[in-house]
């Protein structure tokens, strides 16, 4: 399988993409890698990490699509962009997916734009598993649209079970319509009619979940708009990070506290990892009819090795061909 990866997007710039790259051609036998950047920069790093392997080509793009760029216009104005050519690659079949942490606005539009959704699909949906204690959970939408018909929330449903099935390895996946309460009667009209559809399909729907239960793992997809999507991503972000600095602040405080601090680490650090969002990757762009993956935009090595592994899955189980297949005439035009 061969994966397109934009070496200039993400806040931490190309050393750690061209790390994690190298890193995923020795562990994952079946990716091959196109790296899309700076020629210059590319082969900097790759003979600073002693990569003599022949794995990893480069492909060379003079341009890059910033976090503040306006994202069409970026698109449409930096034409040879690590991303844009990374995306022409894709849909011309030269690669089998693309993976850029780069401006996700800017990602979206050329996706929609260079690539194109998966006929019957009206919107494509942001989808990064989160950690909760259990496996993980798939958060659909998480920032794409800020605005769904239920028809639209219905078909974010089936995508991420196809996805969670077949890339996460859940058997018949649970799916959790995200409202501010239990009942059926709860929530918007959105959130009412989204309920009815569910309810009525032949997908495993679990009901409404609350916020408060998302972090228990109670269902393995949880779905909502993007406007919904976004608060719970970032909540949970922050949440952790802010849980993590009290831990800090508590075990560092004295003497007593730093003994405490060493006997409790091999706990922390289990902890810490299920909490780690490089571990699962990065957030597939589902609707799109090619695999494009968002990774962080504070992406490490291994959260780009991992987006590498979740690709060689994503790509080796068909999960696009399997969303066009359980695509049904009439719902998918609503």
């Amino acid at each position: 399988m061969k994966i397109a990866v934009d070496a200039m997007g993400g806040d931490r710039g190309p050393e750690v993409t061209v790390k994690g790259c190298i890193d995923a051609v020795n562990e994952y036998k079946d990716a091959e890698i196109v790296l899309v950047g700076s020629q210059k920069a590319i082969e900097g790093y790759m003979e600073k990490f002693g990569y003599t392997g022949s794995r990893i080509q480069i492909y060379n793009a003079t341009q890059q699509i910033l976090n503040e760029d306006e994202p069409v216009r970026g698109i449409k104005t930096k034409k040879d962009s690590s991303m844009v050519k990374g995306l022409e690659m894709l849909k011309r079949g030269e690669v089998n997916a693309f993976i850029s942490a780069g401006n996700t606005g800017a990602l979206l539009a050329g996706s929609f734009l260079k690539v194109g959704r998966i006929k019957g699909i009206k919107r494509p949906a942001l989808s990064p598993v989160i950690p909760t204690l259990s496996k993980g959970s798939l958060l659909i939408d998480s920032g794409a649209n800020t605005d769904c018909t239920p028809v639209q929330l219905y078909q974010f449903a089936l995508m991420g079970a196809v996805y969670m099935n077949k890339v996460m390895g859940v058997d018949r996946p649970s799916i959790g319509l995200v409202n501010i309460g239990t009942e059926s009667h709860k929530g918007n009209e959105l959130a009412k009619d989204a309920f009815k559809i569910l309810k009525e399909s032949d997908l495993n729907f679990y009901g409404n979940i609350e916020a408060r239960d998302i972090p228990a793992g109670k269902v393995d997809v949880l779905v909502c708009d993007g406007f919904v999507g976004n608060v719970v991503l970032k909540l949970i972000e922050g949440t952790a990070g802010a849980l993590f600095s009290l831990l800090k602040e508590e075990f560092t405080r004295n003497i007593f506290s730093k003994a405490a601090a060493g006997i409790l680490k091999p706990g922390l650090k289990n902890i810490k990892n299920k909490l780690d969002y490089t571990e699962y990757g990065g957030a597939p762009l589902l609707g799109i009819d090619g695999l494009v993956v968002k990774a962080h935009g504070s992406s490490n090595e291994n959260a780009i090795k991992n987006a590498i592994k979740q690709s060689v899955l994503f790509d080796k189980n068909k999960v696009i061909s399997i969303i066009k297949e359980h695509l049904t005439e009439g719902i998918n035009d609503g």
